[in-house]
């Protein structure tokens, strides 16, 4: 799976494990930066990683922040992403699970390092169940695009 990796000044040092998390259980990282921690504005990181995820060159992107909620509402306007912001095991798997979440917000500031691997290697490990969340996801896609979602008909959903 080829993930991308994205941080403001906030978010740099977890950036750097996140990164080696994401080698070592043996995908590809492609890092959007910052590339130290010297301040720069998080909506900028947000565009250019999850971006990648809109345009199809990469699987799925994790964002880090001081918060991860700049990142999260950022990462949200772009087409087709489903940006989520987890700060344990189990909401990285639901996020993953039901709501086929293709970007990861994360805490710089908030989540310790052994949390940060758990929360990491769920949200990498979990693929997304369908069935009746599929219909749900397809809801969410139809509001992206402006139509009434109690319109959105899905089979087998």
């Amino acid at each position: 799976m080829k993930v991308a990796v994205g941080s403001d000044h906030r978010g740099f040092e977890a950036k750097q494990v996140i990164r080696a998390i994401i080698t070592q259980m043996g995908h590809e990282c492609t890092d959007f930066g910052t590339g130290d921690n010297h301040p720069v504005d998080y909506p900028d990181l947000a565009y250019v990683t999850a971006g990648a995820v809109s345009r199809g060159e990469v699987d799925r992107a994790i964002l880090i922040c001081a918060t991860g909620l700049g990142m999260s509402i950022a990462a949200n306007k772009l087409d087709g992403i489903r940006a989520a912001l987890c700060h344990d095991e189990l909401t990285a798997r639901i996020s993953r699970d039901h709501n086929d979440a293709n970007v990861l917000c994360l805490s710089g500031d908030q989540i310790t390092e052994v949390l940060l691997r758990k929360i990491v290697e769920a949200w990498l490990d979990t693929e997304f169940s369908g069935g009746r969340h599929q219909r749900r996801v397809a809801k969410i896609t139809a509001i992206e695009q402006g139509a009434d979602p109690r319109k959105v008909k899905v089979k087998n959903g």
